[in-house]
């Protein structure tokens, strides 16, 4: 089971990055999968999430209106579209899945089992 980060990098206020997290060993098209992100001196936190078939997203407040989370089953590959970038959007990002598939989406990072390297990404003001 391996998950693969990549597309991060440095920005300006406002600009945008996408994310992308490549999945193999596994078919994690049934399984629900999230992004989170870690500051530096903070804890872990939730930033997106979907549904196995895409049908239901979930954000944080922080980031709602300017990220959007999406999928490509065929693909095997999570994305992350992150618009209007801010300073405080600056943060290792991780894509990650659930142990088990099936139940509501979680925010937890506890609930998540699986989880690839991080890809950096900076907000310069």
């Amino acid at each position: 089971v391996h998950l693969v980060e990549s597309g991060g990098g440095l920005v300006q206020t406002g600009g945008s990055l996408r994310l992308s997290c490549a999945a193999s060993g596994r078919t994690f098209s049934s399984y629900h999968m999230g992004w989170f992100r870690q500051a530096p001196g903070k804890e872990r936190e939730f930033v997106a999430t979907i549904t196995w078939n895409g049908a239901v997203t979930q954000y944080t407040d922080s980031v709602k209106g300017r990220f959007t989370i999406s999928r490509d089953r065929a693909k095997n590959t999570l994305y992350l579209q992150m618009n209007s970038l801010k300073p405080e959007d600056t943060a290792v990002y991780y894509c990650a899945a659930p142990r088990r598939t099936g139940g509501p989406i979680m925010t937890a990072s506890n609930d998540y089992g699986y989880w690839g390297q991080g890809t950096q990404v900076t907000v310069t003001s």
